[in-house]
């Protein structure tokens, strides 16, 4: 119980990037999905259809670190660990980063 209290205690603040893609899926493309969707586990997923199993997830600055000497971003610790347990719970996730989406 503690576990999915450390994942599902806070309450979900959306990002601008997160709205705008939302609802660019759901206009331009038509995908019905919900927004900010917690599984049965206790996970938070960004963008879900969860009879599906695929949801989408919007990675903001705080969901990397910077590497030293190149100056690329890498996803952190708990965001990889997050990753892993969804697709051992039978998840497809798509990643968007902050920083792939401002330089579209």
């Amino acid at each position: 119980q503690s576990f999915k209290a450390a994942y599902a205690g806070e309450e979900p603040r959306p990002s601008n990037l997160q709205c705008e893609l939302s609802t660019m899926l759901e206009q331009d493309l038509g995908w019905k999905h919900i927004f900010e969707y917690r599984t049965a586990e206790g996970f938070s997923l960004d963008l879900a259809g969860p009879e599906s199993k695929r949801a989408i997830e919007v990675g903001g600055p705080a969901h990397y670190l910077k590497e030293v000497t190149g100056g690329d971003y890498v996803v952190n610790g708990p965001t990889q660990f997050k990753a892993r347990l969804l697709r051992r719970l039978g998840w497809t996730v798509a990643h968007v980063a902050f920083y792939e989406w401002d330089d579209r």
